[in-house]
């Protein structure tokens, strides 16, 4: 019999690659979205007819309830979450409801609706933030530096308590800056390569961008979600790294991106401004996905040069286009 999947956020980048994964492995994929007045299913509209879509709200308790008696979920992914981090600065409240307490209502929610279910909780690299080491493994140290990754690691450690308390399947999949086409065009990555592909095509002159120093372990979303259903077919819960174990900084980010476009000279397009920086940096990110590679036989396949080439191409055709 086909098992059944609930995914929150299944409309963001990971939901409709996850979505897409699990269809492939023959899941019903039911997929929890929020109602709005115009729902952004861009990432999600060619396989729209193979998706059941519920509604729901991570900051309402009876919406997840009602949506886990109406799926029966033999697996949850919780990928749901407000997960810009430079809004979470200005909307510290609200970051906190969706990503922390939110996980906490799924988790309720689940302990009384689907016990047996096995539950996967998007957490991430910003739960080192002031590093302690490099690179960074399930031992080291957290520290995180926004309101973003405070939210998160409540999440995180509610996760583990739920584990302990209650014997639930439960694992936390620490992710590493990961990326794509999919990625809204706010975040850091899909700025640069949508400005490059607009300077490109004659139809932007410069791009402004914040503090080009900190270092990231970039990789390529569509592998992270198989690592997220490795997770869930462990016969014991766990938390995981994932990464690539390689650190660059944003401004070699950049000078790939302009470079795959085929402009050289890229510091005559960036334009630094102080508004774009955090009030409190994330200097160096880097993942030790040891554990991954030995337990789940999971590794990163794509790395920078090859992403910023499918980023870059993409936007240059959709620009153009």
């Amino acid at each position: 019999m086909a098992k059944t999947a609930l995914v929150t956020g299944t409309t963001g980048q990971d939901g409709s690659f996850l979505s897409e994964l699990l269809l492939s492995k023959g899941y019903e994929v039911c997929g929890l979205v929020r109602r709005l007045s115009s729902p952004n299913i861009t990432n999600i509209q060619h396989v729209m007819k193979d998706l059941r879509l519920l509604d729901g709200d991570m900051t309402d308790q009876t919406s997840m309830i009602t949506a886990l008696k109406e799926s029966r979920p033999d697996e949850i992914y919780n990928l749901a979450a407000q997960s810009f981090v430079a809004t979470s600065f200005r909307q510290p409240v609200l970051t906190a409801d969706v990503n922390g307490l939110g996980a906490v209502r799924l988790l309720e929610a689940a302990k009384e609706v689907v016990p047996d279910a096995r539950i996967y909780q998007a957490s991430t690299s910003e739960l080192f933030g002031l590093v302690r080491e490099t690179p960074q493994n399930e031992n080291t140290p957290f520290h995180p530096r926004s309101p973003y990754g405070v939210s998160k690691l409540f999440a995180y450690w509610a996760c583990v308590n739920y584990r302990e308390a209650y014997e639930m399947h439960v694992s936390n999949g620490i992710l590493y800056n990961h990326e794509s086409s999919r990625r809204g065009l706010e975040f850091l990555t899909r700025k640069v390569t949508d400005g490059v592909a607009r300077i490109a095509k004659g139809k932007a002159t410069h791009i402004e961008l914040g503090n080009l120093d900190p270092k990231r372990d970039w990789g390529y979303a569509p592998e992270y979600v198989d690592a997220m259903w490795r997770m869930l077919q462990q016969p014991k819960p766990d938390d995981y790294v994932i990464g690539t174990g390689e650190s660059h900084t944003v401004r070699e980010f950049v000078e790939l991106a302009f470079r795959e476009a085929g402009i050289e000279k890229w510091d005559k397009y960036v334009r630094t401004d102080p508004k774009h920086f955090r009030p409190a940096e994330v200097q160096t990110l880097c993942a030790d996905p040891s554990k991954a590679r030995n337990v789940l036989g999971w590794r990163a396949k794509t790395r920078l040069p090859e992403l910023v080439k499918i980023m870059v191409k993409a936007d240059l055709e959709r620009v153009g286009g």
